[in-house]
């Protein structure tokens, strides 16, 4: 019996990132959180200079970017002021892309953004697809930088509420090309931009697994998607059986992991991780088996 060939598409890549970056496998992007109350870290990385370490031992462990933010997404969290969101990341970020690091700034406020750009960061990533703050769109589009739309339908405080969906991946994939004309309207290009699901926002268990399982009609869209499954609740409750009782944020590493190779081979442009050394290697074999597809003839 002859079986078709495996067509593998080329992996779509935003423009304005370093040199560096723009190599044929899904880069592994680095959780920097310097925040007293993130779901995972939150306070481990409060003072700048061990956040700085910290970002260079996730590089050195295989990080290709390091994402740096100050205000807490997770479930229930309440927003900081836009003066202390700064005085967390700035310092940070201007560190390690003074020793060359490249740096991302996870937020949803414009004047964090110019002012994280200035400093050096090189990729905007805004977990509200421009819906926070309209103008940050516009700094990234001024800037020339990528700039990360993700699927978001409020603020951390109510967002499980709105975890409606007629159909999980068809209901994201609509909503997250609504917000790609909204801000190419305001001006960015179409090879400025990353997509991201956003696993977990607004999302309940079952969700992220649909949209972990629809990635193709995601990255249909023909832009870079960007997967953010790291440590979060549901592969918690995939572990402990229990949605209630979900196995702790320290032994979910293993399924992160699984998660990153499953993305990676199904297309993904990029994983956002809290470790990166399992996650590098995971990336790896998820590229040896698209190029294996790629080469057969």
């Amino acid at each position: 019996m002859t079986v078709a060939p495996s067509r593998v598409p080329a992996l779509p890549r935003p423009a304005g990132l370093p040199e560096a970056l723009r190599v044929d496998r899904c880069l592994v992007m680095g959780v920097l959180n310097v925040t007293p109350d993130s779901f995972s870290d939150g306070g481990r990385w409060m003072d700048a200079g061990a956040a700085v370490v910290h970002g260079l031992e996730l590089v050195a462990e295989g990080a290709d970017l390091v994402d740096v933010g100050g205000e807490s997404t997770r479930p229930g969290a309440e927003r900081v002021a836009a003066e202390e969101e700064q005085r967390r990341v700035l310092p940070v970020v201007r560190e390690l892309a003074r020793q060359g690091v490249a740096v991302s700034v996870d937020t949803m406020r414009a004047s964090t953004a110019a002012a994280a750009l200035e400093a050096g960061a090189c990729l905007v990533n805004d977990v509200s697809g421009g819906m926070a703050d309209p103008q940050l769109a516009k700094v990234a589009r001024d800037a020339r930088a990528p700039y990360v739309v993700m699927h978001w339908r409020g603020h951390s405080t109510s967002m499980q509420s709105r975890a409606v969906y007629a159909d999980v991946v068809d209901d994201v994939a609509g909503e997250l090309q609504a917000r790609v004309e909204a801000v190419l309207d305001l001006g960015l290009l179409p090879e400025q931009l990353v997509l991201d699901p956003g696993l977990g926002f607004a999302k309940n268990a079952a969700h992220n697994w649909q949209l972990l399982a629809g990635l193709p009609a995601l990255t249909a869209l023909g832009y870079p998607v960007l997967v953010g499954a790291s440590r979060k609740r549901f592969l918690g409750s995939l572990l402990s059986g229990d949605e209630h009782a979900p196995a702790p944020v320290a032994e979910r590493a293993d399924a992160t992991v699984a998660v990153t190779a499953l993305a990676a081979a199904g297309g993904a442009w990029c994983v956002r991780v809290h470790e990166a050394r399992a996650n590098r290697a995971a990336v790896a074999v998820a590229q040896a088996v698209r190029s294996a597809g790629q080469d057969r003839p």
